[in-house]
């Protein structure tokens, strides 16, 4: 199964061809949120390289959010008119979970019985957030979340060894102080991360609509206005 892997839910703009659980090629911007003038030229340079080797893409997959608004909008609307083109289906991929697949990989040592807590950067001590468990299963669902020394209390009490990763998990070190409590330092989601859980949904033929599709947010977009435009 031949895929293009498209992530831009945050500072990183990336594309990746995968093949057959092989990352093929991708390409990445690590600097800033350049996502508007990267990502068209990156998918190019793939579809240049798809062409070149005479391959067929199955399908697109794209993050879906949580992240920036921008970035998902973007990314998902590029998506969106690269499967139409191609007349392939197109695959939402939950940034959560794609920061979560990551953090699987970067240990070889896991029990298996840890759980997973990705974080996104929002506002002030804000996070997007949830908990997985090692099936990717929802221990605490998708949301938003303000941090406080009594974020995921309930669970750390309980014994639970929890993994803090993600741009957003340096909020949680400031407030969150219990022996259960770990960090994996440098976490951000790219799009050769995607390639498990993209793969697995096109198995399952779990793809998104084409035209009517939308990020997901976790919470409405909040605009502020100059005090400048009011006077």
């Amino acid at each position: 199964m031949t895929i293009i892997n498209i992530e831009t839910s945050g500072k990183i703009c990336s594309v990746a061809l995968t093949y057959h659980g092989a990352l093929e090629i991708q390409i990445d911007e690590m600097e800033g949120m350049r996502h508007a003038d990267k990502l068209a030229p990156f998918v190019d340079q793939i579809m240049q390289e798809v062409h070149r080797r005479e391959m067929k893409p199955d399908a697109i997959a794209v993050s879906i959010g949580p992240g920036s608004y921008t970035g998902l909008r973007i990314g998902l609307s590029l998506a969106k008119g690269l499967a139409f083109g191609l007349g392939v289906p197109l695959i939402g991929v939950d940034t959560l979970k794609i920061i979560a697949v990551k953090a699987m990989f970067r240990k070889n040592d896991w029990n298996g019985d840890e759980l997973l807590v990705p974080m996104i950067d929002a506002r002030r001590m804000e996070v997007f957030t949830a908990v997985y468990d090692f099936a990717l299963n929802e221990v605490v669902k998708p949301q938003p979340m303000v941090l406080d020394e009594e974020s995921f209390r309930n669970l750390l009490d309980e014994g639970k060894q929890l993994y803090f990763i993600g741009d957003g998990a340096e909020k949680a070190k400031k407030v969150i102080d219990h022996p259960n409590a770990h960090w994996i330092d440098g976490l951000l989601p790219q799009a050769k991360d995607m390639m498990a859980l993209s793969e697995k949904a096109l198995r399952n033929e779990d793809f998104i609509d084409i035209a009517y599709s939308t990020p997901q947010y976790l919470k409405s977009y909040q605009t502020t206005v100059s005090k400048k435009s009011l006077l």
